[in-house]
This record gives structure tokens, C-alpha cells and sequence, in this order.
């Protein structure tokens, strides 16, 4: 049995995992404005809570930079505190199990790989669209870090003004004073100017596509996060995007797009680390 644990700026769930099922689950505000020491009293609290006999591991998804060896975490994203947490260090001391430390969206991608739509692609991007742009890479069947533990940071990628992340998440709406759930809402109603928004939202998408298309070529994106609910409204002119102007068309043929349909994919991905 495992305890995971994704740590996101909002909400901190933690649950057990044992035979790809989760279990037992949890979700708590997490109060990332904090300081470093609360936020990590919190975790400990939760993981107190789930700990049993059977526990063998303490796997954790943070948003940010890791190095997964030494479970070091650096400038994570929505906790403003943690520059560098050895988160690893810690939870080991505290409890005396192994604790494996990685990125989330790395964890999200191993939860559809191992159990989700991403079970047939040896080569493929986990992507979660949400507060920003995460990814993981599977590459050859296995999860690809690179050098030091940036590979998947697409969001960051200079696009027009400012990058990916700025045009691909939520900053897109919020530049306007909206959110995404909100215009989903309003487009879930006919709202023109709504409807308008999400198809430019998927224009943007589709660049974002076209850039993983020329740096990984892989068989398959699948897209998760909270912005990926609202699918109906951008998939279409996303797929056009892709498709405009990329110079190899048997490449957008063959790509696999897919949404995610998989409940938890970070928590049964970090049961995987």
C-alpha cells in the first residue's frame, strides 16, 4: 500500500493507493501562502492520518522543479516559501518509510500510462491544463526527466507576447477578469462572446500542439486539468490550429489527442514513482 500525496497552491490530497485503486482519499485547503514549515506540518498531519501496517511508501506530486533522486524540491509553484524543500529528507525522518518525491504533472502523466488512455503509447505527453501548463514525457516507455529534471516545462516556451503558459491556461481568462469554469458556464449557455474566447483559447492550443509535435513527435497527448472540462468548447479550432500550416500532415494524422477520463491520475501516477 501506498500514501500519495498532490500538492497543488489550492488544495493538498492525499489517499491510498493499494492495486491501482485509491482507497481511501482527503482533500484539505492548502494554504500555500504560508510559511514553508506550515504547509509541511500540514502533510505530516495527513499522512499521519492515512498511515497503517501496510504502508511500504510515501509517494508525493509537487508542481515545480524536483530532483526525484535526492526528493529536493525548488520553487514550487503556488508556494511561494519553498525554494528548496528536502521533502524527501524529511518524511523519511519523520516516519521511517521510503518517500519518493516528483513532479505532478510527471505524476499525472505515469497515472494515464500505466492506467489510463496512455496504456498502448510507448511515446507520449501527459498534459494538464489549469492554473498553467504542465507536462510529462514518456519517451521509449519510460518517464523522461532529462538532465535536470526540467524536460516537460512546454509552458514556458516563448509564444507572441510571453509564452505558452500565458495564452494555455487559466492567465488567459483571468487577463480579462474571468475564470474558467465561469466561461464554461456562460458558452454552456450560447454566450457568443464566451463561445469566441474558447475557440481563440483552442487556436492558442493548437500552437502549443504544433510545438510538441516538432520537439517530441509522439504518438499521443492526453489532456487533463480543469481546463480540459471544457473540451467541447475549444477542441475544435485546437485541431484546426494543429493543422494550419504544420508542413508534415501525416504527423497531425497520426497523432492521438484525448482527453482524459481517468479519475485521479496524479494520485495512481505517484503510486507508480
Amino acid at each position: 500500500m501506498k500514501i500519495v500525496i498532490d500538492l497543488g497552491g489550492t488544495n493538498l490530497r492525499v489517499g491510498q493507493v493499494e492495486n491501482g485503486s485509491v482507497i481511501k482519499y482527503k482533500s484539505v485547503a492548502c494554504h500555500a501562502k504560508d510559511n514553508d514549515v506550515s504547509v509541511i506540518e500540514l502533510i505530516e498531519k495527513l499522512i499521519q492520518e492515512m498511515m497503517n501496517p501496510h504502508v511500504d511508501s510515501i509517494n508525493i506530486g509537487v508542481p515545480s522543479i524536483v530532483d526525484a533522486e535526492h526528493g529536493i524540491v525548488y520553487n514550487a509553484v503556488n508556494i511561494p516559501s519553498w525554494k528548496e524543500v528536502h521533502l524527501k529528507e524529511i518524511f523519511e525522518k519523520a516516519f521511517h518509510i521510503r518517500v519518493n518525491v516528483e513532479n505532478d504533472a510527471n505524476c499525472f502523466t505515469l497515472g494515464e500510462k500505466y492506467f489510463g488512455i496512455g496504456k498502448n503509447f510507448d511515446n507520449m505527453i501527459g498534459m494538464t491544463l489549469g492554473t498553467g501548463v504542465g507536462a510529462g514525457i514518456i519517451a521509449d516507455g519510460k518517464l523522461y526527466r532529462g538532465s535536470n529534471a526540467c524536460a516537460g516545462e512546454i509552458g514556458s516556451l516563448p509564444y507572441l507576447q510571453s509564452d505558452y503558459e500565458h495564452y494555455c491556461s487559466s492567465m488567459f481568462f483571468e487577463q480579462i477578469g474571468l475564470n474558467g469554469k465561469d466561461l464554461a458556464d456562460k458558452a454552456s449557455g450560447g454566450d457568443i462572446k464566451a463561445l469566441d474566447l474558447w475557440r481563440n483559447f483552442g487556436y492558442h492550443l493548437g500552437k502549443l500542439m504544433q510545438a510538441i509535435m516538432f520537439t517530441y513527435d509522439p504518438q499521443a497527448v492526453i489532456i487533463g486539468g480543469g481546463i480540459a472540462k471544457a473540451s467541447p468548447f475549444f477542441e475544435k479550432s485546437m485541431r484546426s490550429s494543429m493543422a494550419e500550416g504544420f508542413p508534415y500532415r501525416h504527423v497531425v494524422e497520426r497523432i492521438v489527442i484525448s482527453f482524459s477520463i481517468l479519475a485521479n491520475s496524479n494520485l495512481l501516477g505517484a503510486s507508480k514513482l
